[in-house]
């Protein structure tokens, strides 16, 4: 079977997701993708007649992020027309499911070159909610969801989810703030080490000027006394009602798991923040690499996907962890890296209990709690930062998984292949 190896990766730095403090929120989001697409394009002499098709993550595909903008965004980043591309969503980890899509292609033998990414623009996409809930309609998390299948599979918010499994698990405060407190720390040293200076590309306004070129949302001057002041951030959302019938975040829970009793643990300091951002990474096959004088960083040795209980939510990536190491033939101990998006604070420390693994191979950088979340793109970001990580490390492994709405969890395993490649 041919392999799918990952020539490079980019991303913008990730700006503040609101309206009139982000530096990107007054940028077009096609812009944005268009910017990662120009930098690999630029960065590896690419002739994009070659590109086979560009495939794209947009979680809220509204708006000006509606559309194709996997198309949309190649061609206004300069492309040739042959070059195709599309757009996928899988929630939050639409990232790494449109790399996992690359290489899927790439290793049937049925294309040679793609460039997978995604993008996300809060700054837009909270607007859009805010006004969709003024007007009457249903919150974004219920939206796609009929009465039927909240029966079956109540679904809350993403929050109220990461509480109740807190309370579930027995986690304390203090436990979920030191994770916040060290994913801004471990941010602050990845930051002033300049480790993401290999994939962050500037974000440029039509005549060249520079819009942002550096993390803008990350806090180093956190303290954990600070983030013990803090109020939980869901609980009175938890309890709104939801329709004339009196439903709840709080309740939706409950109707799966009546003898639950939810306390309130995560805030603005231990979970993800809001942020624009795009990522791109450039998936071929070593013929494809070899004929246009690329060199392979690193190569993409399994993905999986993975399904849990919708009604948590958050519970999918140790499951999903757990079958693409099986997929790969190797143990969580072959693992030099992991990356786990810190959607909240209890996702990152229950997949740390649950593996058994030492926090010292774990988001070693810090995560979307110091440097934020942006929906769609974060996959192939923490797939960049993997690469970047073992290459600085010299390491050959990493993992990198994340949960999504809908109770699932994409997860990918890349091996370094500066040693490695035949």
């Amino acid at each position: 079977m041919p392999q799918a190896y990952i020539i490079d990766a980019v991303r913008t730095p990730r700006g503040i997701g609101k309206q009139g403090k982000g530096a990107l929120a007054t940028m077009h989001p096609q812009h944005l993708a268009a910017t990662v697409l120009k930098a690999i394009k630029e960065r590896n002499n690419l002739d994009t007649s070659t590109v086979d098709d560009v495939i794209w993550s947009v979680s809220t595909q509204d708006g000006t992020q509606a559309g194709d903008m996997g198309r949309m965004a190649a061609l206004d980043a300069g492309f040739d027309i042959t070059a195709s591309g599309t757009t996928l969503d899988r929630f939050c980890g639409g990232g790494i499911t449109s790399v996992a899509l690359a290489a899927a292609q790439v290793m049937s033998g049925m294309e040679d070159c793609v460039i997978a990414g995604g993008t996300e623009m809060m700054s837009l996409t909270a607007q859009m909610a805010r006004d969709k809930m003024a007007a009457g309609l249903k919150p974004p998390m219920m939206g796609s969801y009929n009465e039927r299948l909240q029966a079956s599979h109540p679904q809350s918010h993403q929050g109220v989810c990461g509480d109740a499994i807190a309370s579930m698990e027995g986690f304390t405060r203090e436990e979920l703030d030191e994770v916040g407190y060290r994913s801004q720390q471990r941010a602050a040293k990845a930051i002033e080490g300049h480790r993401f200076d290999k994939s962050l590309v500037p974000v440029t306004d039509d005549d060249g000027s520079v819009v942002l070129d550096r993390e803008e949302f990350p806090r180093p001057q956190t303290t954990r006394e600070g983030l013990a002041e803090l109020q939980p951030a869901f609980t009175k959302i938890a309890d709104v009602p939801l329709d004339p019938s009196g439903t709840t975040f709080r309740g939706l829970v409950n109707q799966k798991y009546p003898e639950l009793d939810i306390k309130h643990f995560h805030h603005a300091g231990n979970s993800s923040g809001v942020v624009d951002g795009a990522a791109a990474v450039l998936v071929a096959s070593k013929k494809y690499a070899q004929k246009h004088g690329l060199k392979p960083r690193a190569r993409i040795v399994a993905t999986a996907n993975m399904g849990d209980d919708p009604t948590l939510m958050l519970n999918a990536p140790v499951p999903a962890a757990k079958k693409v190491l099986e997929k790969a033939g190797l143990t969580k101990d072959d693992i030099d890296l992991y990356e786990i998006n810190e959607a909240f604070a209890v996702v990152a420390a229950k997949f740390v209990k649950d593996l058994g693994l030492d926090w010292d191979k774990v988001n070693v950088n810090g995560g979307s709690i110091a440097l934020g979340h942006p929906i769609g793109a974060t996959g192939s970001i923490l797939i960049g930062t993997i690469v970047d990580e073992l290459e600085r490390q010299n390491k050959r492994y990493g993992l990198v998984t994340m949960c999504a709405a809908g109770g699932m969890a994409p997860a990918i395993i890349v091996e370094r292949v500066d040693d490695f490649l035949d």
